[in-house]
């Protein structure tokens, strides 16, 4: 269990004077799987990105273990919170082992340097999420996936105790979405870490969080346990989705069935 909590009170956030989060309350559990979905502009990265710092509410607050997160300073946020956006850009050139390492900076002193730690987090960082044979290859030499787990491995090297990755699974085959998910768990399970995941495949939402956030129109809509959460009417109210929700026939979770209206 992470010894940091992070919190959303009365936040409001939009652009250009329009809100995309209005009144949004929201305390992340100190432990496990933490997953937010919803219907596409709900609000969901937007969310995310306040959480991590980079987007400023216009009414009211993050608050990091109850204090404003922008009353802290940056380094020390950036050791506790990590953020895998959704289309994050990387140097031109950069190698896969230099990019990595870049999630280290938090830890380092005034002087930067590396140490025989940094080495060991890196390359654990690089094996975990299956790049270390690519770790000589430039950001640019490689597909969409191998660039996502790239990513991924430098958010591992960052070791925050909170971890926000928006949309991860994007890019990648179905069996490295599984992959991924699973090493996400086992990191939230073995480190303690905090992690919180905007995800658009439901099924696998369901599957691999102990916790789901509901969000429609910049409010959470339910959150809790998804055996508690997920119904045909949640459904309905978040996604305008008809379907059904029966036991997933591996894991016992919900999965959700989609009911083509237009037929029969």
């Amino acid at each position: 269990m992470s010894s940091h909590s992070l919190e959303a009170r009365d936040l409001v956030v939009g652009y250009d004077g329009a809100p995309i989060i209005d009144g949004l309350d929201l305390r992340l559990p100190a432990s496990g799987v933490t997953m937010i979905v919803g219907a596409n502009g709900c609000g969901k990265s937007t969310l995310l990105r306040t959480l991590a710092r980079l987007l400023k509410p216009h009414r009211g607050s993050v608050l990091l273990d109850g204090s404003p997160i922008t009353d802290r300073p940056t380094k020390e946020v950036a050791r506790i919170v990590g953020l895998l956006p959704q289309a994050p850009v990387a140097p031109d050139g950069i190698s896969v082992a230099d990019l990595v390492d870049r999630g280290r900076t938090p830890h380092r002193g005034w002087l930067g340097g590396r140490d025989r730690r940094d080495d060991e987090i890196v390359a654990d960082a690089l094996a975990q999420t299956g790049m270390g044979a690519f770790a000589d290859r430039t950001i640019d030499e490689l597909s969409g996936g191998q660039r996502q787990r790239a990513w991924v491995a430098m958010a591992l090297a960052q070791e925050p105790d909170i971890l926000l990755l928006d949309e991860p699974t994007t890019y990648l085959d179905l069996a490295h979405q599984v992959e991924l998910l699973q090493l996400l768990v086992r990191l939230s399970r073995e480190r303690g870490t905090q992690v919180v995941i905007v995800m658009h495949e439901l099924n696998l939402a369901t599957r691999y969080a102990d916790h789901l956030v509901a969000m429609r129109d910049g409010r959470v809509v339910a959150e809790g346990a998804p055996g508690e959460i997920v119904t045909v009417e949640l459904l309905r109210e978040v996604f305008e989705l008809e379907a059904v929700v029966v036991p997933d026939p591996v894991a016992g979770t919900p999965m959700v069935v989609p009911v083509d209206v237009h037929r029969g």
